[in-house]
């Protein structure tokens, strides 16, 4: 695998609102891994139409088998799933792979069990076949899941070993590139992220990838 094996995936845009500690309309990002044995999706997106979500966020949404499919991808290619955790907006479309196990972690899936958490039938569908995990595990030669609980109680990131270097999907294990760029540099300003932000130095990525925001970090720069 290479860097270009790691395909963003735009699947929506949503409006924040007023009480929500991000502000104006922000992206939903999905990935694709093009691995050995087949696409590994990093997320699925926002779901169907849902009363409650679409008058909060009014989300424009952008079909999962549209964005994968403008990069040669089939639904059917999907072999497995990692959810960074199971908010609405990173398991939505997990019932278009009904029949694909998808890897969460055992906390995350314990808390998406609670009321108010996500939307139930965007998790508990038939065909859901989530593949319990507690902790870093790898998936698929040169793929890994990384724990990386603060956002959610089981929230995971990803590591992808490409021939290039270590490309990590950090999910909302950090909202933003600059967020990531400022906690190295001020690790006391962020005691909420702190320790991921070292535990993904640690492996010693290339790039930094995030579900909300178009910038990526680099260890020179973040574009």
């Amino acid at each position: 695998m290479n860097a270009g094996d790691i395909i963003r995936l735009h699947l929506a845009d949503v409006t924040y609102p007023q009480w929500h500690p991000r502000t104006g309309v922000g992206p939903v990002f999905a990935f694709a891994v093009r691995t050995s044995g087949g696409i590994v999706l990093v997320d699925t997106g926002i779901g169907p139409a849902h009363e409650l979500i679409d008058r909060l966020y009014a989300p424009a949404r952008y079909s999962v088998a549209d964005a994968l499919a403008a990069h040669g991808i089939a639904i059917p290619d999907v072999v497995a799933i990692v959810n960074t955790h199971l908010h609405f907006d990173h398991c939505g479309g997990n019932a278009l792979f009904a029949g694909v196990p998808a890897y969460v972690q055992s906390d995350e899936y314990t808390a998406a069990l609670e009321p108010g958490y996500t939307v139930p039938a965007w998790v508990a569908f038939e065909g859901a076949r989530f593949q319990m995990l507690g902790g870093d595990a790898e998936i698929s030669p040169g793929v890994r899941v990384i724990a990386t609980p603060g956002h959610t109680p089981g929230h995971q990131s990803m590591l992808v070993d490409c021939d290039d270097g270590a490309v990590v999907i950090a999910g909302q294990a950090v909202e933003t590139a600059a967020e990531f760029r400022d906690a190295i540099e001020h690790p006391s300003e962020h005691a909420d992220c702190a320790a991921n932000v070292q535990k993904l130095l640690d492996l010693a990525p290339l790039r930094v990838y995030f579900s909300h925001d178009d910038a990526y970090w680099e260890p020179a720069v973040a574009l």
